[in-house]
C-alpha cells in the first residue's frame, strides 16, 4: 500500500524500535522517567521556552493550551478552517467554556486587520476576546508556512492588545525545514506552542506543548485532569526523542516529493495547490473526472489518499520513496486517459 492518507501513518523504523526497547523508564507521576524528562527539556530548549510538558497528543495540546491561556466565557480568535476548529470536535468549547470566533484568512493565514476589525466589534454585550490561535503549518490550507513578517506582525498586534498567543505546531518542523527559520525564532513571542511527534517525524505517538515555567505547572493539572497522565511514558518519549534526533532534516525529501506529485498533477491538467511542504490538495474535476471516483480508482491500485470537501488530499512523509511517487503518477495518468 501506497499511503499517502496522512503522515500520521508512518510506521516507527527498526532504529526507533531499538530506541524503544532501550529507553530508561520511571514513573511519569511522581516525575521519575528520566526518558521523559528528558524529552520535555529537550523540546523548551528546541522552542526557547522555560519548560515543556509529553501529552498523549496533539489534540490534548491545544485543549491544555486553551484552557491555560482563558478564562471560562472568553473568545477565541482563529483562522477559520484551523484544525481547533474543523477537527477536535468542539473540545474547547467543552473543557474551557470558551466561545470561537473565526477569521477568514488566506492560505491559513491572516492580517492585523482583520484581528483589529473583529477586536472593534466589542461592546458591554460581548465577552472578551482573550486568546489568539496559530496554525504552523496550516493542515487544511495545504501545508502553508506563515509569511515570518506577517508572523511577527501579527504577534506584536496581539501582545499590543492583551492577548495571548497558543500555536497548534503540530506540524512547525515542517515550517522550520522550508523556511529556514529556527523552532525558536517562530516560538519567540508565543505564550505556548506545541510540536507532535506522531506525523512527519515518525513516532507512535505524543507531542510536547511548550511555554513558561508557571504555565507548564499549570498544563501538567490539565493534563491529569483530562486523563492525560501516563506511568512509563518514556518508551514513547524515547521514540520521540529519537525523531528530533534523527528525522527533522529529512522532512525536506517529503516536500521535494510533495512538489514532485504536484508537478505531475498540473501536467495532466488536474487543479493544485502548489504545495509548500508535504501536503497536496488537488481537484481532478479540470480533468474530467470526479475526486471521489478519482480516489476509488487510487485505492483499487494500492494507492490510498482522502477527499477533503472538494478536493483529494496527498500526503508525503518517511514511508513514502520516490518509486511510490512515480507509482502514483503513472495510476493517474491512467485514470485519467482512461
Amino acid at each position: 500500500m501506497i499511503n499517502l492518507y496522512s503522515d500520521t501513518q508512518t510506521l516507527p523504523s527498526s532504529a526507533m524500535r531499538k530506541a524503544i526497547e532501550a529507553a530508561e523508564v520511571g514513573d511519569e507521576h511522581s516525575r521519575s522517567d528520566p526518558t521523559t524528562l528528558s524529552l520535555e527539556r529537550k523540546v523548551a530548549e528546541l522552542l526557547g521556552k522555560e519548560d515543556a510538558v509529553f501529552l498523549p497528543s496533539g489534540t490534548m495540546c491545544n485543549l491544555i493550551g486553551v484552557a491555560i491561556n482563558t478564562s471560562p466565557g472568553d473568545v477565541v480568535m482563529l483562522e477559520s478552517n484551523g484544525h481547533i476548529l474543523r477537527s477536535e470536535t468542539g473540545g474547547p468549547a467543552i473543557v474551557s467554556n470558551v466561545l470561537t470566533d473565526p477569521i477568514e484568512g488566506h492560505r491559513g493565514q491572516f492580517t492585523v486587520t482583520q484581528i483589529e476589525e473583529k477586536l472593534d466589534q466589542t461592546s458591554r454585550y460581548r465577552p472578551p476576546t482573550s486568546l489568539l490561535c496559530l496554525e504552523q503549518t496550516h493542515n487544511f490550507a495545504g501545508g502553508t508556512v506563515w509569511s515570518i513578517d506577517l508572523w511577527n506582525e501579527v504577534c506584536s498586534f496581539a501582545k499590543s492588545k492583551n492577548l495571548r498567543i497558543h500555536v497548534d505546531g503540530a506540524r512547525l518542523l515542517n515550517a522550520v525545514v522550508a523556511s529556514g527559520i529556527s523552532a525558536e525564532t517562530w516560538a519567540s513571542k508565543v505564550d505556548t506552542i506545541w510540536i507532535d511527534f506522531s506525523k512527519g517525524l515518525g513516532a507512535p505517538m505524543g507531542a510536547c506543548i511548550a511555554g513558561s515555567a508557571e504555565m507548564i505547572d499549570e498544563a501538567w493539572l490539565w493534563k491529569h485532569r483530562l486523563g492525560g497522565a501516563m506511568r512509563q511514558s518514556g518508551l514513547m518519549a524515547a521514540a520521540a526523542s529519537y525523531a528530533l534526533d534523527e528525522n527533522i532534516e529529512r522532512l525536506r525529501e517529503d516536500h521535494e516529493r510533495a512538489k514532485m506529485l504536484a508537478d505531475a498533477l498540473n501536467e495532466l491538467g488536474a487543479k493544485v495547490v502548489e504545495p509548500e511542504t508535504n501536503i497536496v490538495f488537488f481537484d481532478m474535476k479540470p480533468c474530467g473526472k470526479h475526486n471521489e471516483e478519482v480516489v476509488e480508482e487510487l485505492l483499487k491500485n494500492n494507492i490510498r489518499t482522502s477527499e477533503i470537501g472538494n478536493q483529494i488530499r496527498a500526503v508525503t512523509h518517511l514511508d513514502i520513496n520516490d518509486d511510490d511517487i512515480d507509482s502514483t503518477i503513472r495510476v493517474l495518468n491512467q485514470i485519467v486517459n482512461n
